[in-house]
């Protein structure tokens, strides 16, 4: 049997991951990744990673396992904090928990659970892996489909896969705390975590103001006409006419926003709620539309550069001029979309069988064939 080091995090998933690797005789061991201790930022009641650690010390004790605690904060804050402030310093819309699993989970963590003798690491994500006959190792969507987090492992590569275990990925969220509740685990009835822990309850404007400092500028209302489209479809005529209209507020800083937002523009007083559909950084403008169906909030196809794309199935790399039909994903928990992606010198371009809603730079897109996720890119455009 093999030795594994389990990514105990506090929660429920790898509580169960660590027992059913114990339970098929493996050689398990628990390691709490510590990622963030900036008290300036985040109190201890607003970010418990302490009440985490704990939490997965006593499930260590409960499967009766060794424990570790593995401080990881200097690598988090230059990796995955810094890439935060840059992105949304240039108007981009980051996504730091697919940062994390490639930059720290999958490659500081994984090389330090080597260095301990371990032959894989395990986490308790809803995903599954198959290896074939000729070694290529397949990412595909978890058993729970309303759980599935294959999104968030889509920058995952061979090597990382063929060391990695997803024990719990063939089981529904609510079998994973039925066997948590049957074996007496503590965190058989904890709530799942919900963003980044470093956050916390601070919002995040509040948390960029660390380094983006406030700088005043104009929120304009942009209005569009479908041109004769009651709703969005496929088919009309593109693009579409926008009648750059009014100040209708001021804000704090474009770089607090993105693509799509509702909460947090401050303006009153219209018919329908205001949507962000497009920034200007380097002029400071935030720019709105009515409803959440207005026009500006759709794209017809989005880019991705060459130096962007990443292949999880390198098997599947397209050449320059192919073009093939894969399901997309632009955000966790979006329903997949059908979608033509096309390689050109520049990178892909992916045209959607549909217009697509929110779609902002710096945003990942991953893309599918069948329940195997094969590729994803940073959208540039």
């Amino acid at each position: 049997m093999a030795v594994i080091v389990v990514g105990l995090s506090g929660g429920v998933d790898s509580s169960v991951a660590a027992h059913l690797l114990k339970k098929q005789g493996h050689e398990v061991i628990g390691l709490f990744m510590r990622n963030w201790t900036d008290e300036s930022v985040t109190l201890e009641d607003e970010c418990p990673w302490i009440e985490d650690s704990n939490d997965a010390l006593l499930v260590a004790e409960k499967l009766e396992i060794p424990f570790q605690v593995l401080d990881l904060s200097d690598q988090y804050k230059k990796r995955i904090v810094d890439y935060m402030f840059s992105e949304y310093q240039s108007g981009r819309t980051p996504n730091p928990d697919i940062l994390c699993n490639r930059e720290i989970k999958f490659d500081i963590f994984l090389k330090a659970a080597l260095a301990l003798g371990a032959d894989f690491v395990s986490t308790g994500h809803y995903v599954q892996k198959s290896t074939t006959l000729d070694g290529v190792h397949h990412l595909l969507t978890g058993a729970d489909k309303s759980k599935d987090q294959s999104y968030f492992l889509c920058q995952l590569n061979q090597e990382q896969l063929s060391k990695s275990m997803f024990p719990i990925g063939h089981l529904e969220k609510s079998e994973v705390r039925k066997i948590a509740k049957t074996i007496g685990l503590g965190t058989a009835d904890k709530k799942d975590s919900q963003g980044l822990c470093f956050i916390g309850k601070v919002s995040l404007p509040d948390f960029l103001q660390q380094k983006l400092k406030p700088q005043r500028g104009e929120i304009i209302e942009v209005e569009a006409s479908w041109k004769g489209f009651e709703s969005p479809k496929w088919g009309m005529q593109w693009p579409l006419e926008f009648d750059f209209g009014k100040v209708v507020g001021s804000h704090n800083g474009a770089y607090y926003f993105t693509i799509g937002q509702r909460k947090g523009l401050l303006v009153g007083g219209k018919t329908l709620p205001l949507f962000v559909i497009a920034l200007d950084v380097e002029k400071n403008i935030v720019y709105v539309g009515q409803g959440e169906n207005h026009p500006g909030l759709y794209r017809p196809f989005l880019k991705i550069n060459n130096s962007d794309i990443h292949w999880v199935n390198t098997e599947k790399k397209m050449k320059w001029g192919e073009s093939r039909d894969y399901m997309v994903r632009i955000r966790y928990r979006q329903k997949l979309f059908g979608a033509k992606i096309e390689s050109y010198p520049e990178g892909l371009k992916i045209q959607s069988n549909e217009p697509m809603k929110s779609v902002a730079p710096g945003q990942f897109a991953s893309w599918y064939d069948g329940d195997e996720l094969v590729g994803s890119g940073i959208i540039q455009s």
